[in-house]
């Protein structure tokens, strides 16, 4: 029991250290993208922190898989570093005595990742593709930030405005090109307000500005003056039903619509707490390491099996999606595979007649050292 507590105690240490610096790198990475996006008028500026959230739970269960990943492993490499699993196999115990305080540790861990991967991770994928589809909704001068140009949804017109008016539709100082069939026309005013008119459209009503009409290269510009002037303000349609988006589906809805692309998602969902549980157990057959050498070699062999298993994960999805392989034969053979490798890990390393058993190789290299202090004495 002292053993059991020391372990778990260890075990959330590391987790949390590692935990911190992962969610730490890909929160400031999706930082980095969302303001990029802010910038360039791609999302709205009031929206950052929701969608810098929502991106944040989409990658938590990722993360909790690698850090319960990475915490077994570098506890089982301490422990063959500082050369107690010599004095643990010594004295009669077995690696598979690991299993039930690891599981201990792990199995929250899974479950975490499995509400995380069937219930948070589509919540937050579909409020942010509505906070998106909001703002692509809204009015071509709605989305335009002070200072910033921005292109119509038509693409045919361009706007720049220099400042707001508290939190109104009226804008100061506009500037508006326009290309048309007429050719190219550029309006300035001092000042524009949003309207509506009785049948619901929207216009752009300029106060005190000009209007200038031609075609560039040609001196036949026309110049006019204006107190009032109205434009229509292109949006896109409010009653035009969203494309379904499958990632932001919640779980059961995945059920009741049986179709490759909602299998596909579902294998996705269920591979993420599966892929939890098998890591966690293989990373205890997996933390051998030689104490006279570096133990980063075993992290970097972690990665890259963390990394190989989701990109198969990710093959056999694709796989569902296109039609080429059927639901119940797909989410459960690649997890039964790598099972059969642990199992594997496990029976050669407590085989300890092999010849290439740790507690063989941590022997061999301890008997030149204490021949060498025999002679010397």
């Amino acid at each position: 029991m002292i053993f059991q507590r020391a372990l778990r105690r260890e075990l959330v240490s590391v987790a949390g250290a590692t935990f911190t610096v992962l969610f730490s790198i890909s929160v400031t990475w999706t930082l980095i993208t969302i303001l990029g996006k802010a910038a360039g008028g791609k999302v709205a500026s009031s929206d950052v922190v929701a969608l810098i959230v929502f991106a944040a739970l989409n990658y938590l269960p990722t993360i909790v898989i690698l850090t319960s990943f990475i915490s077994v492993l570098m506890v089982v490499t301490r422990s063959y570093r500082d050369s107690e699993m010599v004095v643990w196999f010594a004295s009669g115990l077995s690696l598979t005595r690991w299993i039930a305080p690891v599981l201990s540790f792990g199995l929250p861990m899974v479950l975490l990742t499995a509400v995380l991967s069937l219930v948070a991770t589509p919540w937050a994928k579909h409020k942010s593709s509505e906070y998106v589809e909001r703002f692509e909704k809204r009015e071509d001068l709605q989305k335009v930030a002070p200072g910033q140009f921005k292109e119509s949804a038509s693409s045919n017109r361009i706007f720049f405005v220099e400042g707001v008016s508290g939190k109104t539709a009226v804008v100061q100082n506009v500037f508006v090109n326009t290309v048309d069939e007429h050719g190219t026309a550029v309006i300035v005013a001092k000042e524009g307000v949003i309207t509506a008119d009785a049948k619901g459209q929207r216009f752009l009503v300029l106060k005190n500005g000009r209007r200038y009409q031609g075609v560039p290269g040609q001196a036949d510009f026309q110049t006019m003056e204006f107190e009032r002037y109205s434009m229509r303000v292109a949006s896109k349609t409010q009653d035009i039903e969203s494309e379904i988006d499958v990632a932001g589906m919640a779980t059961p809805a995945l059920f009741e619509q049986p179709t490759n692309d909602t299998r596909a998602e579902l294998l996705w969902r269920l591979a993420s707490p599966l892929t939890c549980l098998v890591l966690v157990l293989l990373a205890i057959p997996l933390g051998f390491v030689n104490p006279r050498a570096s133990s980063s070699a075993n992290l970097i062999i972690a990665l890259l099996i963390f990394f190989t298993y989701s990109n198969l994960v990710k093959l056999v999805e694709a796989s569902v999606k296109q039609g080429r392989f059927s639901f119940a034969l797909s989410w459960w053979p690649l997890h039964l595979l790598v099972g059969l490798v642990v199992l594997l890990l496990f029976f050669w390393r407590l085989n300890v007649n092999h010849r290439y058993h740790p507690l063989v190789l941590l022997a061999s290299f301890k008997r030149p050292r204490a021949a060498k202090e025999a002679v010397a004495k």
